[in-house]
């Protein structure tokens, strides 16, 4: 056996595991922290949407912040950024053929659930950060899980080394799901809709033209003008394009519904009556059960909002936010609009498209998971359907590759120092240019490991210290929905306490 037959053999068995066994941890996660909070999510809908949708006309919700810090809006704008990708396009796509029409029933569970862990995230990632020597805010799960994991008694190790361990991971994924993978996706989607015979005639090697190479280089060079700029620079150009190219796709795919409304009844039937049996197509012939149909769910789920992976929370404590609780409020919309609202709007073109029965779950021939909302689209605008499709594509991947720079940014940081982040940054640009020249997919399956693999040592520090988030939540609801004279809950260090206290 070869190394890179070896190699794929060994990623599949470990991306097995995480992804079959860390799915139960997710789970029980996200449960948890939605029973300690008193099912957060849905008693207080109304006032965790006040404060996110609500306030953004407020200057210190949605304004440009002084300093080093970054508004609530912009950290929303930049973690969606990162979440909001190929996952949300293809991924659907994917988890409905691989899965059937009900796997979009467990991407909503995971969701539910998922909301509540990412709050928890998020609340502990702002009561456990700190300023960096740059004046920057600093926080993530590394930090939570050395400061707080690691101070219950007999854990300082267990603490350090998952730190350690979930910064690795977090690093590797950005270089592969964060980069490589994502401008894969972009080049790829670009030759095919908007081919240019002169460049992709003059073939480099096998599948890879001049033009998968132009394109390349064309994205690095975008990519480091803003990656030179950090946090701030990436923060702005995220608030800019995030919330326009989500309008965008969803007034798409409202006028695709819209279209064939007749069918809409159909879709959600389909996804309640497959959510616990098997479609007859994928039954017969790919031979799946029940179980693999909840596990596509859950799986495309994560992997489109990231709510228990650890990642968005390095963005979101960034925020000029002083509340651990206020924060984690956009933490619940970040994962209410990635997957209940631009998921499910995928799902819905797809199912409503006439290229899947929704009685037997058979795809239409000539139809796979990469073009089908493409073809979607084709169906009704045409050509430039599709290149709408790999316009967005594009836009959702390219502003993940820039969100991803900021959480292995901030996992290099943790590690090696402030200093040496300059190498990180030059790193990342070459994956980016390695993702365009990329013929397999072996690169993108074991990113997707290292992706899964950053979960289980974050979702160990948020069930440890579950309880910690339902002491600051308690604390947030008394004072500030119940009028009680309580001291807050802000940080773990007296020195940031204090001082933000007196902002309050």
């Amino acid at each position: 056996m070869n190394f890179m037959a070896w190699l794929t053999d060994f990623n599949n068995e470990v991306n097995s595991f995480v992804w079959g066994k860390g799915l139960y941890l997710l789970l029980f996660a996200g449960v948890l922290t939605t029973i300690i909070t008193g099912v957060f999510q849905i008693t207080y809908i109304r006032h965790w949407f006040s404060e996110t949708l609500g306030k953004l006309t407020q200057k210190d919700v949605s304004g440009h912040v002084k300093g080093k810090s970054i508004s609530q809006f912009q950290a929303l704008c930049t973690a969606l950024a990162a979440t909001i990708g190929v996952g949300n396009i293809a991924g659907v796509a994917a988890a409905i053929v691989g899965g059937g029409p009900g796997a979009v029933f467990w991407m909503w569970v995971a969701a539910f659930f998922g909301m509540m862990t990412n709050y928890s995230e998020n609340v502990l990632g702002i009561f456990f950060r700190r300023k960096n020597a740059d004046g920057e805010w600093s926080g993530g799960a590394m930090y939570y899980l050395e400061d707080g994991l690691g101070k219950i008694k007999g854990c300082k190790w267990i603490g350090k080394i998952l730190a350690i361990l979930f910064s690795v991971f977090c690093i590797l994924a950005s270089f592969g799901i964060g980069a490589m993978g994502q401008i894969n996706k972009i080049v790829v989607n670009i030759v095919s809709a908007f081919d240019i015979p002169a460049l992709s005639s003059q073939m480099l090697y096998d599948g890879i033209s001049l033009y998968h190479l132009i394109l390349g280089i064309i994205l690095v060079v975008i990519a480091g003008l803003i990656i030179i700029g950090g946090l701030k620079r990436i923060a702005n150009f995220a608030e800019k394009v995030v919330p326009v190219m989500v309008v965008l796709f969803i007034v798409g795919g409202l006028i695709i519904v819209g279209l064939n409304y007749r069918l809409i009844g159909a879709a959600f039937a389909s996804i309640f009556r497959y959510a616990f049996t098997v479609p007859a197509a994928l039954g017969g012939v790919g031979g799946i059960v029940v179980k693999d149909i909840v596990t596509q769910g859950c799986k495309r789920g994560v992997f489109s909002n990231e709510a228990g992976l650890g990642s968005s929370v390095m963005v979101h404590a960034s925020s000029n936010v002083k509340e651990p609780v206020r924060q984690g409020l956009w933490g619940i919309f970040e994962v209410f609009a990635d997957t209940m609202v631009v998921c499910t709007m995928t799902a819905l073109i797809v199912l409503t498209s006439g290229m899947i029965d929704l009685n037997t779950g058979a795809l239409a021939e000539g139809i796979s998971d990469a073009t089908l909302v493409a073809k979607a689209f084709y169906g009704v605008f045409g050509i430039w359907g599709e290149r709408f499709v790999a316009i967005a594509i594009l836009l959702f991947a390219f502003t993940t590759v820039l969100g991803w720079d900021v959480y292995g940014g901030k996992a290099w940081e943790y590690l090696f120092g402030l200093k040496s982040k300059t190498v990180y940054k030059v790193i990342h640009l070459v994956m980016i240019l390695c993702g365009a020249l990329l013929t397999s997919s072996l690169a993108w399956d074991i990113s997707d490991t290292f992706n899964g693999l950053m979960m289980v040592p974050n979702l160990i520090g948020v069930v440890a210290l579950s309880g910690l988030v339902m002491k600051i939540t308690r604390n947030y609801v008394d004072r500030k929905l119940k009028g009680k004279d309580v001291k807050p809950m802000i940080s773990v260090f007296p020195d940031i306490q204090a001082e933000q206290e007196q902002n309050l």
